[in-house]
């Protein structure tokens, strides 16, 4: 460094850190003094301005001098420590060399008056009347010297980014600086945007101690920078801070400082770095893969997987909300992606409507788009997955050991190039997470969404939007019978209608968005029979091949734009049709890929042939459900469509409970026994170590212990929760259902659950009969039902399966008389007829019975024949 016309700091070559300075003055010569601020700490005192020509002076040896190697003699070293000597540049003397150089262009004038060389010098300056010795005194060398910018923001944006030449005048630490701006002589602190180096912090007594590296780096900055003519990008001045790019011929110091691990990037003022972040953070990268200073601790967090596992091409499967997405692997296997460091849209607050059930698809602001968007992007596509980071599992403070969030694969998912994270951010449908700087789990492309939510922003995309949020006013008819009769015939008459796959519950059942009518419906295949999972069966045990089918039908139509058409409807309010995605019937599909059977309802439809020659294709390829197929000889076949008869299997149940719906629930005679012996063994142990009072907090579908009417226990299922002293329960061995207090309940043993002894009721309906939905005709119905079998043992033979259970005809154990022909017989309720060929005998004999009822007027015949009024009044179809 230079310090005047007549003064210099020199210091040594580095070795292991940075080397001390010392300080030279040059003999028997001075130059004027440089222009001084005064403390702020004395208000009283002036500045002090340049003498003439100082500035000058100090410019020629600064332009002569600075980050040369010089040698140096000590001729005198005062008391106080001033040490004055000869200074030589090469082979060129900075003393009288330098100095008779100097004098020749009135920069300095000579201390010493005996040296007479000195002063033929300035002699011969002093008749040419040059420098100092000029007229006037030299007045306009003095610098109009600027401490402080009255509008520094003012005076960054007047700049317009322009590159503006400066001297560093001082380094306070490697990315903060002390600039001369030139040619107005602004001294201006400029802070290095985009990165921060470790700091000198100031302790109580005044002291300084660096931080890590925090020497270093000053050295690193000092040793290129310090009084060298550089170019300034004055890029942004937010809280009087001005930030900025330092160019030099040699490079970028911003850039060197992170590539030589001396620094590291910072996020708030990233967004003004001029030159490009990517740089910026390319150079970090480069640090942090060497392992060099700052970081040689340093762990990438994705340093435990291996490089197939941190980049690989996946087919998109599923967008489960704006910011997560299922992909299937080359290998098959399901994985989850969350899209780094965004956050999807969310309600802030309580905001969420009591009154009714909330759904985070269509309730919450732009989540709707925001799955659109993906959705349309993605779907069926093959993206480019580079993995960033694994977010750990974390536990809430509520759930104890179990993880409030899963483990999370954060990765960024590129498809043709665009950022899919990005192209969401610049929409305004998701929002950018802000870090901790020391937090390195983030995106690798993490500025470029930075950017995109300004950009967002800037023009009031989305959620930045000033305007009047979109409703989303989604019916869901799902379940709700009454609002699908009313909704069906619309449906029937619109032929094909377009939806959108929301769920898949099984291979043939699927939950259906349809945007025209928006509303939700639960839609299942027409003309196949799927093998149907373990929750739609009783006893929880799943068919076979029922998962594959479920499987095969997500990934042909999950979240897919889909045709339907509907053609009727079940009991459960559930629509029934065909289902076409870009021409592929998806009833079809199944059966040819040997996951489904033909139904015998298909042959009403258009699509009977088709689907029989795909079940007959494959059944010749024996696959999956086929595999144990044995074709029988044609003769055999023959004989069978002829003659096929009702196959009759009674087999003894005990009735136990009847529902106001006609419905009943009955145990198996054989496994009685079972129950009985689990129910002493069960009591016998409560009784040794009864259950604490109070102790079993409820939740819905949780299996417990019950103390019913009679005092003992029994095993239950908690189905609805209302406050601790109402609690609706099942009694899963015996079909019945009360309402409780919680001091009623206690935790089942797991000796006694339901993996030791299923759940010993079933529920069973009627076959062949339509329930009335009149009030007082049903309960005449059921009051004779319970009259005659309830808590009596009966034969039961299931006869076909229905929307909620399976239909059975029951008889009398003793008399072997079918007592839903009785009912009919009484003119207690109707028939229900049926198409299927082998049930034709029954449903002729349950027909006969009705008409006899009909001529003796018995019950709800007492007033003659039906009409079709009538019927609607008594809640039978016409």
């Amino acid at each position: 460094m230079v310090l005047s016309g007549c003064a210099i700091i020199v210091r040594g070559q580095p070795r292991g850190g940075p080397p001390p300075e010392r300080q030279i003055n040059l003999s028997n010569v001075r130059a004027g003094a440089l222009a001084r601020r005064a403390a702020q700490s004395q208000p009283d005192v002036k500045d002090t301005p340049d003498e003439p020509w100082a500035f000058q002076a100090r410019e020629f040896l600064r332009k002569k001098m600075i980050g040369k190697e010089v040698c140096f003699t000590v001729e005198v070293k005062t008391l106080q420590g001033r040490e004055y000597g000869m200074v030589y540049l090469g082979k060129v003397s900075i003393g009288w060399d330098l100095f008779d150089f100097s004098v020749s262009h009135e920069l300095v004038k000579p201390y010493i008056p005996e040296q007479v060389r000195l002063c033929d010098l300035e002699d011969q300056a002093k008749a040419a009347k040059r420098g100092q010795w000029s007229e006037g005194g030299g007045a306009h060398t003095i610098r109009d010297l600027k401490y402080s910018i009255e509008n520094p923001r003012h005076f960054v944006d007047s700049l317009h980014q322009k590159p503006v030449n400066a001297i560093i005048e001082h380094v306070r630490d490697g990315s903060v600086v002390r600039a001369l701006l030139l040619p107005d002589y602004y001294l201006v602190t400029v802070m290095l945007s985009g990165v921060k180096c470790p700091t000198f912090k100031r302790e109580a007594d005044g002291s300084e101690t660096p931080e890590p590296f925090a020497a270093e780096a000053k050295f690193f900055t000092e040793s290129r920078l310090l009084q060298r003519d550089v170019q300034i990008i004055l890029e942004s001045c937010p809280n009087q801070i001005i930030l900025g790019t330092i160019l030099h011929p040699n490079g970028n110091i911003t850039e060197l400082l992170l590539k030589e691990g001396f620094a590291r990037c910072v996020d708030w003022s990233m967004a003004v770095y001029t030159q490009g972040a990517e740089k910026l953070r390319a150079a970090e990268r480069s640090a942090k893969e060497r392992k060099v200073r700052m970081w040689k601790d340093y762990v990438a967090p994705t340093a435990n997987l291996d490089q197939k596992d941190r980049q690989f091409v996946a087919k998109v499967m599923q967008v489960v909300n704006a910011d997560a997405i299922v992909v299937k692997l080359n290998s098959g296997e399901y994985k989850t992606i969350h899209l780094s460091s965004i956050r999807p849209p969310r309600i802030e607050g309580e905001n969420k409507d009591k009154d009714k059930r909330f759904r985070p698809l269509y309730d919450i602001p732009y989540m709707f788009e925001a799955r659109e968007f993906l959705r349309k992007k993605l779907i069926g596509k093959k993206v480019n997955v580079m993995v960033d980071y694994i977010r750990a599992a974390t536990a809430g403070a509520e759930t104890g050991p179990v993880p409030a969030f899963p483990e999370r694969t954060c990765a960024t998912v590129t498809i043709g190039g665009i950022n899919i994270a990005e192209a969401l951010i610049s929409k305004g449908l998701a929002t950018v997470i802000r870090y901790r700087q020391d937090d390195d789990q983030r995106s690798s492309h993490y500025d470029e969404l930075l950017a995109a939510e300004a950009r967002a922003i800037k023009n009031g995309k989305g959620l930045h939007s000033k305007k009047e949020v979109p409703i989303h006013r989604v019916a869901d008819i799902s379940g709700e019978t009454q609002k699908a009769k009313q909704f069906l015939p619309f449906l029937q008459r619109a032929g094909r209608s377009e939806a959108v796959v929301e769920y898949v519950f099984s291979g043939s059942r699927l939950k259906l968005y349809m945007p025209k009518e928006t509303c939700l419906i639960t839609f299942l295949l027409a003309g196949i029979e799927c093998p149907r999972g373990s929750r739609n069966i009783p006893g929880g045990i799943a068919e076979p091949f029922s998962e594959e089918a479920m499987l095969f039908t997500k990934e042909l139509v999950l979240q897919r734009e889909v045709e339907v058409e509907v053609e009727s409807m079940d009991k459960a309010g559930n629509f029934i049709g065909w289902l076409h995605i870009e021409g592929v019937n998806l009833s079809v599909a199944l059966v040819e890929n040997s996951l489904s059977k033909v139904h015998f309802t298909a042959e009403r439809s258009a699509y009977c042939k088709t689907l029989q020659s795909a079940e007959e294709t494959a059944r010749q390829r024996k696959d999956k459900i086929w595999a144990n197929y044995v074709e029988k000889p044609p003769a055999e076949l023959a004989q069978v469509s002829e003659e096929k008869e009702r196959v009759a299997n009674y087999r003894a149940v005990y009735v136990t409970e009847i529902t106001d719906g006609l419905h009943f629930y009955a145990q198996d005679v054989e496994t009685g026994e079972n129950l009985e012996n689990l129910m002493e063994t069960m009591r016998a142990e409560l009784a040794s170590h009864p259950p604490v009072e109070g102790a079993f907090s409820a939740h819905r579908g949780d299996h417990c212990i019950a103390k019913f009417a009679d005092g003992e226990w029994y095993r239950a299922r908690v189905e609805k929760v209302e406050s601790p002293a109402k609690v609706h329960v099942f009694y899963i061995d015996y079909g019945n259902r009360e309402i409780v207090s919680s001091v009623r309940l206690a935790t089942l043993p797991p000796s006694f659950s339901t993996r030791t002894l299923p759940s010993q009721a079933t529920e069973y309906a009627f076959a062949f009969i339509q329930v009335p939905q009149d009030e007082d005709a049903r309960a005449d119905a059921v009051d004779c039902v319970v009259r005659d079998i309830q808590n009596t043992q009966c034969l039961l033979n299931v006869e076909y399966p229905g929307a909620t259970c399976p239909l059975v005809t029951l008889q009398f154990s003793d008399s072997k008389d079918d007592v839903g022909l009785g009912l009919v017989k009484e003119g207690l309720v109707m028939v229900e007829t049926r198409k299927e060929k082998h049930l034709q005998k029954m449903v002729t004999e349950y027909l006969n019975g009705q008409e006899s009822a009909k001529s003796a007027r018995l019950n709800i015949w007492r007033y003659g024949d039906f009409r079709a009024d009538d019927a609607e009044e008594f809640g039978y179809s016409r």
